[in-house]
């Protein structure tokens, strides 16, 4: 062979040999795999849930990933179906073969999704699904980033309490996530002695609340409370409260404390108390202050920074950060088990007491997050202000709420 033929080939083999070196080099990305409602009656929340997901795998891959590895998630809509979610999450795992998994959305759908992951021993870290039914059936892998729901409404019972009210109203979707809240809120008024009259369901996904609210004016409650279950909910609730001229004494509702509230309705949304896990007001409590954000909520400010940029037109609420704290929180796990293993996995995720975005983690026995607690906000002048607990709160609240006739 002729010497420059010799260089050619020599060249030619180059091209196709050290790619395929780089590639043999380069180790596999980490697979995770998820569901969220893109579509359905969660939708709008659905979608906040991915993009603090999404965020938060970019992060983790621009500091260099974790055990040498890149992350890769592969998302699927659930249509807010939980028979969606079981049959996406089957295929991930089986045919995806996806090395580990973040939940859907809430309760309703990833209790039976539970059950495909801990069939498999994959631990599954949720972010807003906090049922505390789904971590009552000897589950081993699953475990809760939020609060359990039977302390959402605490804030507002307590507040109540100490106003002097007596009596409280509850209305809630008829599934898991709801009934457990309402259970949970009327104990809780209980042992604050306060009365409650009135509890009732409507539909998961319901839009009219006319009926329902009807029958909360004829009982004429101090105090109603309110589990929406979306965003869309908590918005048509208090339109139709106004419409129909409801007007108890405080009005509040669990994880509506998004600022899209007051941008959909305006100043129908002062005096609403908000009961949620988590509210971008916390970024600006300086550390040494009331609360030292550097220490229980690290890298918070940056979170919102880049969270606003890369999605301006979208809400920064508790279900972005939860979604974001989760993913921190499955990342470190690996970290600290170096391995992507069930049991090494699972192990670190139950002895971790570790801070995120989104505040404190840390799991019971049981899977259940003990400690973190829930805020309490009302809309004022056009902002939430953060009024419970005390020891947090730089605000009072603006009480008793004025009927509808009396506000401007």
């Amino acid at each position: 062979m002729r010497p420059s033929a010799r260089i050619c080939a020599a060249v030619l083999l180059a091209e196709f040999v050290w790619p395929a070196a780089l590639a043999a080099q380069t180790p596999a990305p980490i697979r995770i795999g998820a569901t969220a409602s893109q579509t359905g009656v969660y939708a709008m929340d659905g979608q906040t849930l991915l993009r603090g997901y999404q965020l938060c795998i970019k992060h983790t891959n621009d500091k260099g990933g974790v055990l040498g590895r890149r992350l890769e998630l592969l998302a699927a809509d659930d249509e807010s179906d939980p028979a969606t979610a079981v049959r996406l999450y089957e295929k991930l795992i089986t045919h995806d073969k996806v090395d580990l998994v973040l939940s859907p959305f809430n309760s309703a759908v990833t209790d039976p999704v539970a059950n495909v992951t801990e069939k498999r021993k994959m631990p599954m870290v949720a972010p807003i699904a906090s049922a505390t039914s789904m971590y009552k059936k000897g589950r081993k892998f699953l475990f809760s980033v939020s609060p359990p729901p039977d302390t959402w409404l605490e804030g507002l019972i307590d507040l109540a309490a100490k106003r002097g009210l007596k009596t409280v109203a509850l209305i809630h979707p008829d599934d898991l996530g709801g009934r457990t809240i309402a259970q949970g809120t009327r104990e809780l008024a209980k042992r604050k002695r306060l009365e409650v009259p009135f509890i009732e369901a409507f539909p998961p996904g319901s839009t009219d609340f006319s009926t329902v609210l009807t029958r909360v004016r004829d009982v004429n409650p101090d105090v109603l409370g309110a589990i929406p279950g979306s965003t869309e909910a908590a918005v048509a609730i208090v339109r139709q409260l106004k419409a129909l001229n409801v007007n108890p004494r405080m009005y509040g509702a669990a994880g509506t404390g998004g600022g899209s509230l007051y941008e959909l309705l305006g100043r129908d949304a002062e005096f609403v108390y908000g009961a949620v896990a988590w509210l971008p007001e916390l970024v600006d409590l300086r550390a040494g202050g009331l609360i030292p954000i550097a220490r229980q909520y690290p890298g918070v400010r940056e979170f919102a920074a880049a969270y606003r940029r890369e999605y301006a037109d979208a809400d920064l609420n508790a279900f972005a950060a939860a979604a974001y704290g989760g993913c921190q929180i499955l990342v470190e796990a690996i970290r600290r088990a170096g391995a992507l293993g069930g049991a090494k996995l699972r192990d670190a995720i139950v002895k971790m007491d570790h801070n995120t975005v989104f505040g404190a983690f840390r799991v019971d026995r049981e899977g259940v997050q003990v400690a973190h607690k829930f805020v309490m906000s009302q809309w004022q002048d056009g902002k939430r202000a953060i009024i419970w607990p005390e020891e947090l709160a730089p605000s009072t609240p603006r009480f008793p709420t004025p009927p509808w006739s009396q506000r401007r």
